[in-house]
């Protein structure tokens, strides 16, 4: 457990710059070495409605943004009523005494009321800035790193929105200094400095780090960050980018993209995977590897699209009609999502069949400090028996001996792999269809009747499930074998679930 960690809360309307806020005090407190964790709850609409940013921070691991508010930052009277219950003693609420009228709050809770008109000098937009000084001034940092971060994210606006701004940000500290009561503990240091990553920025960048050239989606929240992000470093990471009309479209351009020898990944939710799991039935039955990433959110249909929650683990692993192999994996937090994509792209490209990931909003559009050191660019990249004009990727040459009559695209092999050819190398002719067929994809389905091809078929393409069990890690147990209480989850549930097992030692003297 953590010797300090505390959280900082911001509310109001969407389009009151919440997010930008929230942006600023995580990289201050990452650059000061503290661990932290951070998520936006927001309605699904553009403007209006209620946003509430949580940033959990401490001097260890924080796995989760807790249940806890320190420092209480509501721009209007809305948040205000909604979260004021949340602050316990000891903890403080700073807000503009001229918008916002405090209801009954728990004893030692500091209310304090700022004259944001003045501070700020009448710019409404600037009210965040002036209450994030306060808000380092009783933590007990110092308003220099806030300065800093105020001149990188208004670079783009010029030095005179960059001055204003800092000016703001001091007439709030000075204010909190002047008349607040600081708290009795203050912010911690870490060690080195951190930098911040959401968990569709590590599937992307897990992405380039693996290969990816192609990139197809049709925005999806809370899935679009993705997009985002492959749209803004296209051009130098050389990765074709595309936008697709549906999501059926998408699927389908990532198994051509695919079958031409080329990386291809897609990101989507729930309900865009629904659309294209006829297509994911095609990259089984045409053994093609293709990574998908479903970013859950809560269903059915529309559902909740901003919303997260885990209902989608049958869907992704019932995809498509019929049985085939299919590799499905849940990562636990954002670090562990971008050293995931790599993995996932050898194990597809091996076994040579899709690659589900089950991702969701929580760590998708959550933000967490990541020491820079541990993503690692230069990874491992294995083709399989991927067979281009001039080798397989791996550094090995074309297998000799085949010819158009003679090469056996679905060759039927102990392990169940084939040797895979694109399109173009010299004499390696194939059908590939999504129709059942033989070794070398002649159509089964032609012939009157025809059970023992079929289950010969069947049978190889499920042996490659042996091999692939056999490459990827068990569940990992954290503890003792022989525990008072066993907690079992997956996906994000893991970063609640580590915490409780820690409270339930420290607190309850249960062994779990």
């Amino acid at each position: 457990m953590n010797k300090i960690d505390f959280a900082v809360g911001i509310g109001g309307e969407n389009g009151q710059g919440i997010a930008s806020t929230g942006n600023i005090l995580a990289l201050i407190f990452a650059r000061r070495g503290l661990h932290l964790n951070a998520y936006n709850a927001y309605q699904s609409i553009i403007r209006g409605g209620h946003t509430f940013l949580t940033i959990r921070a401490g001097d260890g691991p924080v796995r989760n943004m807790g249940d806890k508010i320190d420092v209480f930052i509501p721009l209007n009277q809305d948040t205000m009523d909604r979260h004021l219950h949340l602050l316990k003693s000891g903890a403080c609420a700073i807000y503009d005494k001229d918008k916002v009228t405090p209801g009954k709050a728990a004893d030692g809770v500091q209310l304090c009321a700022m004259p944001m008109k003045e501070l700020t000098k009448g710019n409404k937009l600037a009210v965040n800035t002036a209450a994030l000084g306060a808000t380092l001034q009783l933590l007990g940092i110092e308003s220099e790193p806030l300065e800093t971060v105020i001149a990188r994210q208004f670079k783009k606006k010029g030095d005179a929105v960059i001055a204003e701004n800092v000016a703001i940000a001091r007439a709030g500290y000075d204010y909190a200094s002047q008349n607040f009561s600081a708290f009795s503990w203050k912010a911690p240091r870490g060690g080195k400095p951190l930098g911040i990553i959401t968990g569709n920025q590590a599937i992307a960048m897990g992405g380039a780090a693996a290969g990816v050239k192609f990139y197809a989606a049709y925005p999806m929240s809370p899935s679009t960050g993705v997009l985002m992000w492959m749209a803004a470093h296209a051009r130098e990471l050389g990765i074709m980018v595309r936008q697709v009309e549906d999501e059926i479209g998408v699927m389908n351009m990532l198994i051509g993209a695919a079958h031409t020898g080329c990386r291809a990944m897609c990101a989507t939710s729930g309900g865009g995977f629904a659309l294209m799991t006829e297509a994911v039935g095609m990259a089984g039955m045409i053994e093609t590897p293709i990574v998908c990433i479903d970013v859950q959110r809560a269903g059915p249909a529309t559902g909740v699209p901003t919303k997260s929650e885990q209902g989608d683990l049958w869907q992704v692993l019932g995809a498509g009609q019929g049985d085939y192999p299919r590799i499905v994996v849940a990562p636990t937090n954002q670090l562990d999502l971008f050293h995931t994509i790599p993995e996932l792209f050898n194990l597809c490209d091996k076994y040579q069949c899709p690659g589900l990931v089950l991702s969701d909003l929580l760590i998708s559009e959550g933000t967490t400090s990541i020491d820079p050191d541990d993503l690692e660019f230069q990874v491992k990249v294995d083709r399989g028996e991927l067979i281009l004009s001039n080798g397989n990727g791996n550094g090995a040459n074309p297998a000799s001996g085949y010819n158009d009559k003679a090469y056996l695209r679905y060759k039927n092999t102990p392990s169940g792999i084939s040797p895979r050819a694109v399109p173009g190398v010299a004499g390696y002719i194939f059908t590939a269809a999504t129709d059942e067929h033989d070794e070398d994809g002649t159509l089964i389905s032609d012939e009157f009747t025809n059970p023992q091809k079929r289950r010969m078929m069947v049978e190889k393409r499920a042996r490659k499930m042996q091999g692939a069990i056999n490459d990827i890690s068990p569940p990992k147990l954290v503890g003792p074998e022989n525990a008072d209480v066993t907690l079992v989850g997956w996906g994000s549930t893991a970063g609640v679930i580590r915490e409780a097992v820690e409270k339930l030692a420290g607190e309850e003297g249960i062994v779990a």
